[in-house]
């Protein structure tokens, strides 16, 4: 028989209180009431935080939105059609956050940014809260560098600055999307990050995109995030946040970005149904109460950041449709409040040929000259005044049967000026090719060139210069304004180009 030593049991017993480690893990756990059309019920998760991450049975992962009295309201992620009533979901104590860097530029991700283009993972170890604050007054700058569209009339007469928010409005198929691409090409090898978001789009005009940015070199530096119309409506909802979690990601290393939002009508609507859903009750056309929150923190991320903050900017490019053209509609109305101006692109306008469509009258920017260069604020102040008058003079001339000679004039010179603001799709201009078109148009070189050969002319003058004058071009990139020797130069090869042109 083995005798019990107490001194060795009270060594062990010591060793033991000594060695004790009181660790408590405490598992937030609930269980699905119900579950049906993407959104689930469940009771228990007494301490979830809005906006947290939830994860099922199944693996589907869920955000909270409705935190009530006695049960929280999931929206899921995906279809969850493994979720049972009954089963457990655990809380993640994590907010939704992104995978960002530049490992993402080049990529096609979803609104979860990951990617879905069959390149990888994205070897990236840095994330972003999908949902971030806006900058606010003191981290901000005053919007002063043009964003050059490539498009000579809103380069002209709408100008959208770094930093900016322009609205991009009009109905279907009125070229709204062009707009915003032949933006994102004519940011070729100027450094700037762009970001294309689609929301509730059809898989094929993204995959067309994504086709027109690669052969153009476009996605070299662009991202484009995709949630097409079959993805869930919580993914849609996602997809404009992450895209702007992308582009603050470069805007806060100093670096200027773009980014397009394809298009928030179908965003408000993905909201719309998720809301309705989680029976939060209806407001004005069903929309929930916050939806004019869901676009303006969405929008005011867009910023031109101070000095102190590296001059970083995020220029946002938001497009809405209008029905019938009904711009008093409830989201274009909220839209157009928050935005820094809009480009409205008339069906009208499209249908009669004249591309891009956009109906200077009732376009604006808020930011104005601020945001151009020397030489264009020189050419364009009388551009945009003749084209208004020509407006004018058009609806007046169809009830007058005979019009004296000044008239007659202003409007061959208006219809030619019309003419010359007319620019197939996906081929931006540069500034200097800009500046001589319209300084021929405006300054009268164009007054005898029959209306049909103005396209001619233009394309054959801009050819012209570049071989001819070279030196013209180099000063503007160079100054950015029109000096003496500019405007000689630029004289010289439009008279040259001129008496070749109409002796052909």
């Amino acid at each position: 028989m083995v005798a019990i030593r107490p001194d060795e049991i009270s060594s062990i017993i010591r060793q033991q209180i000594e060695q004790y480690d009181q660790e408590v893990k405490v598992s937030n756990v609930g269980t699905v009431l119900q579950v049906g059309d993407g959104i689930a019920r469940v009771y228990g998760l007494d301490n979830v935080m809005s906006s947290e991450l939830l994860e099922f049975e199944d693996g589907t992962v869920g955000i909270a939105q409705n935190l009530e009295e006695d049960n929280v309201g999931v929206v899921l992620f995906g279809q969850g059609l493994g979720i049972q009533e009954g089963s457990p979901v655990r809380a993640t104590s994590k907010i939704a956050a992104i995978p960002v860097g530049d490992a993402m530029v080049g990529r096609v991700v979803d609104a979860l940014a990951r990617p879905i283009d069959g390149k990888g993972e994205v070897q990236t170890s840095e994330t972003r809260l999908i949902e971030s604050p806006a900058p606010g007054i003191i981290a901000r700058k005053s919007v002063y560098e043009p964003m050059a569209t490539g498009i000579t009339a809103i380069d002209a007469m709408i100008p959208i600055g770094r930093g900016q928010r322009e609205l991009i409005i009009g109905d279907r198929q009125t070229g709204k999307t062009t707009v915003a691409i032949d933006t994102i090409l004519n940011q070729k090898g100027k450094d700037v990050v762009c970001v294309y978001v689609a929301v509730g789009q059809k898989s094929s005009t993204i995959a067309q995109v994504a086709q027109v940015l690669r052969d153009r070199g476009a996605m070299d530096y662009t991202i484009i995030v995709d949630a097409s119309a079959s993805e869930a409506a919580a993914l849609q909802y996602l997809a404009p946040y992450t895209g702007a979690s992308l582009a603050e990601y470069f805007m806060y290393k100093g670096k200027a970005t773009l980014v397009v939002y394809d298009d928030l009508s179908k965003h408000a609507q993905a909201y719309r149904q998720m809301s309705l859903l989680l029976r939060r009750p209806p407001g004005r056309e069903a929309y929930p109460g916050d939806v004019f929150f869901l676009h303006s923190r969405l929008l005011e991320r867009a910023a031109k950041l101070s000095e102190a903050l590296g001059e970083g900017s995020m220029t946002a490019l938001p497009i809405i449709e209008t029905l019938a053209g009904d711009v008093s509609a409830y989201i274009p109305t909220n839209v157009i409040s928050i935005t820094d101006g809009q480009i409205f692109l008339s069906s009208d306008l499209f249908n009669a040929g004249i591309r891009p469509a956009i109906n200077a009258g009732i376009s604006v920017s808020r930011v104005g000259s601020a945001a151009q260069t020397k030489a264009m604020k020189k050419v364009a102040g009388k551009l945009k005044l003749e084209l208004a008058q020509y407006d004018e003079l058009k609806a007046f001339s169809q009830f007058a049967s005979d019009l004296d000679k000044a008239t007659q004039n202003q409007l061959a010179r208006g219809a030619r000026l019309q003419e010359l603001l007319k620019q197939p799709a996906s081929s931006p201009l540069s500034l200097e090719d800009q500046v001589a078109i319209i300084y021929a148009g405006t300054n009268g070189y164009l007054d005898d060139v029959p209306q049909n050969k103005v396209t001619d002319f233009t394309k054959g003058l801009r050819e012209y210069l570049q071989n001819n004058k070279p030196k013209y071009g180099e000063l503007i990139q160079e100054k950015k304004a029109l000096s003496d020797e500019v405007v000689s130069l630029l004289k010289e090869g439009i008279t040259e180009f001129k008496q070749a042109f109409m002796a052909a």
